[in-house]
């Protein structure tokens, strides 16, 4: 039996620091109401010459070098993004050409912010079942180039960056071995309108009409997304710990998707959890859709919050809706 392990995570944060009086300018905020209603005090914003593959890129390079892997030895990379460099080819082929990778296994999935998660899976599937030995699973996300200034529902909230993490296949010797434990996946399609970009796909074309109505900028109904994504997740949790037999309080670390400071604060109150063990970097980096999750994941395992052995929860939400949670042993 094969347990798949990750070895190596990396993270890339463009330069560009978007701060909370910025963002408020065009929407007549204060700073700090803003960082009151979000948790987020500034974000990050990638350069007119970056698209989401170079940020995915730069993450990859930090996993493959954490790891200590080359990248000739690569098996398959799947990229998580809503914010694609082109329609196709995918933004995973061209971070496969970025690389410099042999003529490996190259593909997008497209679970908005439960993507990494959505990822991983596939990653943790192709490698058990011994069609690769090892694969890089990135979420890279530049939400900046759709998002409307003037909507205060997302201007507020999101930012650019990606996050990586390289899985290897590894003989699962006992029920102590380190690796992946277990993944669940879901979605609920009937809440798609939640949160969406109305325009630009096959059933609305794009047409000067959707241009003027700003139709491919990113729309969301915060209040009820708020409301669905702390019940989904609160339940998703206790759901996985209960199937593996694991105590909430034997979990060391949540990585939990970064959408708002209030929704992690929800769910750390409703789990009964202190602070500590719940990974935040919203504060620092906003909301970047899939690639919240590995950007925190990331942060936690090079400061030192998440050690060998210990067992990790990871948990996301997303438009689709859909949501996800896993459980490893570090």
């Amino acid at each position: 039996m094969i347990r798949t392990r990750i070895i190596g995570t990396g993270s890339y944060l463009p330069e560009r620091v978007i701060s909370n009086r910025e963002v408020g300018a065009s929407l007549d905020l204060d700073p700090e109401v803003i960082s009151r209603l979000t948790g987020i005090q500034e974000r990050r914003r990638a350069a007119q010459s970056q698209a989401s593959s170079d940020l995915a890129a730069e993450a990859a390079r930090q996993a493959l070098e954490a790891a200590g892997f080359p990248v000739s030895e690569l098996g398959a990379i799947v990229l998580s993004t809503t914010s694609p460099d082109t329609v196709f080819p995918s933004t995973a082929c061209h971070v496969q050409r970025m690389l410099g990778c042999s003529a490996i296994p190259a593909f997008d999935v497209a679970a908005s912010c439960s993507g990494f998660l959505y990822g991983l899976s596939m990653a943790d599937a192709m490698i058990r079942s011994g069609q690769v030995k090892t694969c890089l699973v990135v979420a890279a996300e530049v939400k900046s180039r759709s998002i409307d200034s003037a909507d205060g529902d997302t201007a507020l909230l999101f930012g650019d960056g990606a996050g990586a993490a390289l899985l290897r296949g590894e003989p699962d010797a006992d029920q102590l071995s380190r690796g992946i434990l277990g993944l669940r996946l879901r979605s609920d399609g009937a809440q798609h309108g939640l949160i969406t970009i109305p325009a630009g796909g096959s059933r609305r074309p794009t047409t000067q009409e959707t241009v003027e109505q700003k139709s491919h900028t990113l729309r969301m109904q915060g209040a009820p997304l708020f409301r669905l994504a702390v019940k989904r997740l609160d339940q998703a949790i206790r759901e996985i710990v209960k199937e593996f037999g694991v105590d909430v309080q034997d979990i060391a670390q949540f990585v939990l998707h970064q959408a708002n400071g209030r929704i992690l604060d929800q769910l750390t109150k409703r789990l009964g959890v202190s602070q500590e063990r719940v990974c935040s970097v919203i504060g620092r980096y906003g909301n970047t859709s899939s690639a919240s999750l590995p950007i925190a994941l990331d942060h936690a395992v090079r400061s030192g919050r998440i050690l060998p052995h210990d067992i990790v929860l990871l948990g996301s939400f997303g438009g689709g809706v859909t949501w996800a949670t896993g459980l490893v042993r570090w």
